[in-house]
């Protein structure tokens, strides 16, 4: 039977387990030895409670736990009475983490790699830690688990037959403006991360360049103050305008495009084309026309583009 198919089981306490320990229902449990490899582990992204059996023995056998922030992993391993070490991992210190990792693989050792919360790799370096302990030809398993972009969906109410994942869009207007253009043709529902001081400022962009989409602003996932608000971008955008700026951790979901929406960078290529020999007006009554579009939405994306060509003229 393989480890993790194994059932937790209280165990008569042995010398030097302590580390190869954990504590569930107020039940010290043995964590069954692990083979060497890299165990990529889903952690919480908000309730401790969302961790799976499995993550708590690798957890708890691994020879070290490599983070994000220790003082965030901490929190969960204090939860549930593991005393594996915790070492830091993240972008500023992975060039020179890394080497030190592969060389407790090299040495035999079980290495486990969480991050903040969800599952890794989304969003943070972890990708770079894999590409080298494959290369290093040692093994790589996944202990899955909670994932913010997975929550999202499923509480979101909008399409999951095909979702595109876009991370976090640039914090400069200009940049966004320029990335939420790339997105608009894409055939699936985008699923994106966001801060909260930007929140209002990304939504307003959204729908300037995506239209009257159907959205949801998904804040604070599985923790006490949860909230999931439903709308097109535009009433969104208003809403959290009005609003001093949202806290917590946050998951946009976007609808797809409908089937009579151009394909990514139609729109914008035709408004340059026609705002460079007609006047504003007159190119968006030209453009919505020619693409079945409501002169409304153009008209938002025409101004958009106006204050991009704005802001690179005055960059340059």
């Amino acid at each position: 039977m393989e480890p993790s198919d194994r059932q937790s089981r209280p165990v008569p306490e042995q010398p030097g387990a302590a580390a190869r320990r954990y504590v569930l229902a107020g039940q010290s449990l043995q964590a069954p030895p692990l083979p060497p490899a890299l165990y990529v582990v889903a952690t919480p992204i908000g309730h401790l409670g969302d961790i799976t059996l499995r993550a708590l023995e690798v957890l708890a056998a691994a020879a070290v736990i490599a983070c994000e922030d220790t003082r965030v992993t901490r929190r969960l391993t204090d939860r549930y009475g593991i005393a594996t070490r915790l070492t830091p991992y993240h972008d500023h210190n992975a060039a020179a983490a890394r080497p030190k990792l592969l060389a407790r693989l090299a040495a035999g050792e079980a290495v486990a790699l969480v991050s903040d919360a969800g599952t890794p790799l989304i969003s943070d370096p972890g990708y770079r830690l894999v590409q080298a302990v494959r290369a290093a030809g040692h093994a790589v398993t996944t202990i899955p688990g909670a994932s913010a972009v997975l929550a999202a969906l499923a509480v979101a109410g909008l399409p999951t037959d095909r979702f595109f994942f876009a991370g976090f869009l640039p914090p400069k207007q200009a940049a966004r403006r320029a990335r939420v253009a790339e997105l608009a043709g894409i055939p699936a529902t985008l699923v994106l991360f966001e801060t909260g001081p930007r929140l209002a400022a990304a939504l307003a962009d959204l729908a300037a360049g995506l239209g009257e989409r159907a959205a949801a602003v998904c804040r604070e996932l599985t923790k006490l103050h949860e909230e999931v608000l439903h709308g097109d971008l535009a009433t969104l955008a208003r809403v959290y305008t009005a609003q001093d700026a949202a806290r917590g951790e946050i998951v946009v979901v976007i609808a797809p495009p409908t089937a009579d929406q151009p394909e990514a960078g139609e729109l914008d290529a035709r408004l340059r084309e026609a705002l460079g020999r007609a006047s504003v007006k007159d190119a968006v009554a030209e453009v919505a026309e020619a693409l079945r579009l409501s002169r409304r939405d153009v008209y938002r994306r025409a101004l958009a583009l106006k204050d991009e060509d704005e802001d690179e003229a005055d960059e340059r």
